[in-house]
């Protein structure tokens, strides 16, 4: 059986890149729809106790936090990670900045998304408008920067939890080629994410439309968590119906929220194994080769 030794070590094995951290804004000029709100700081709320998460509220400008393999280890995948937050902050580092190092550490490409908050108090932001639209623009960037962050453009994926497990469905099931006439150059990208990675997603598989195009699905949750672990079978049912290829895993408990920690002493073994379980579906699916 894996233990969480196991996830530490995943976590130590390889360099990071000299560019992990960096941010970079998904519009140069700032988001439209923002503009009233440009100059605005991000609030960033630290955690009350330990094993809490960092939180990030007041997000204006949304953004891409860059965190790229060392090149010898590099597979040409890139994922896109949406924290959650019930679209009222973002769990930054538990769903976010924790993740991206593990998936580097993995040969992939990661780019942590801050979007707009739709829920937030006094917020004007709606989350099929802003939130989603951040989201499809984190994946035009990323696939307009390939070349700079080392991306095979055919292998961009993207990975919600919670609400951000909303935006990456969303992602998944709105998606366009593209707007070939634009003068912006990111714009001209599809916004269509390779694959597509749920863990523990605030949704609800009715409101979305599953087609053979529906791109290739994780899907993860704690049975004890009710919402995500009813809704994330359904969706299952959806793909498998069309012919999309899905992986399902539903733990017997683990409830909701638990991101990955790389030094989680928490004994619940989903803790220390789905990042496990992530990485042998991606080379499943050839997305990430296989490494010993």
């Amino acid at each position: 059986m894996l233990t969480k030794s196991l996830l530490i070590l995943l976590f130590a094995s390889s360099a990071f890149g000299a560019s992990n951290g960096a941010v970079v804004p998904l519009w140069s000029n700032g988001a439209p729809g923002s503009e009233a709100s440009a100059g605005t700081p991000e609030v960033v709320t630290t955690p009350a106790k330990q094993g809490d998460s960092v939180k990030v509220s007041s997000i204006h400008n949304p953004s891409l936090l860059v965190y790229l393999p060392a090149k010898d280890k590099a597979t040409g995948a890139a994922m896109i990670v949406a924290p959650g937050g019930g679209h009222r902050f973002l769990s930054i580092d538990t769903e976010g900045t924790n993740v991206a190092e593990y998936l580097a550490s993995q040969g992939v490409a990661a780019f942590v998304l801050k979007y707009r908050l739709a829920r937030e108090q006094g917020s004007t932001y709606k989350i099929e408008t802003d939130a989603f639209g951040d989201a499809q623009r984190a994946i035009r960037l990323v696939r307009a920067r390939a070349a700079d962050w080392g991306v095979n453009t055919a292998k961009v994926g993207i990975m919600g939890f919670s609400a951000g497990g909303e935006l990456a469905v969303l992602a998944a099931t709105r998606f366009d080629s593209g707007k070939a006439d634009s003068a912006d150059p990111i714009e001209r990208q599809s916004s269509k994410p390779d694959f597509q990675i749920l863990i523990y997603p605030g949704i609800r598989a009715e409101n979305y439309t599953v087609t053979k195009e529906t791109p290739p699905a994780f899907l993860l949750a704690a049975d004890n968590d009710r919402g995500p672990s009813t809704a994330i079978p359904s969706l299952y049912l959806a793909l498998k119906k069309a012919g999309v290829p899905a992986e399902l895993h539903v733990y017997n408990s683990g409830g909701h929220g638990f991101g990955l920690q790389p030094t989680d002493t928490r004994p619940n073994i989903i803790y220390s194994t789905w990042a496990v379980r992530l990485k042998e579906w991606m080379a499943d699916v050839g997305m990430s080769p296989a490494r010993k």
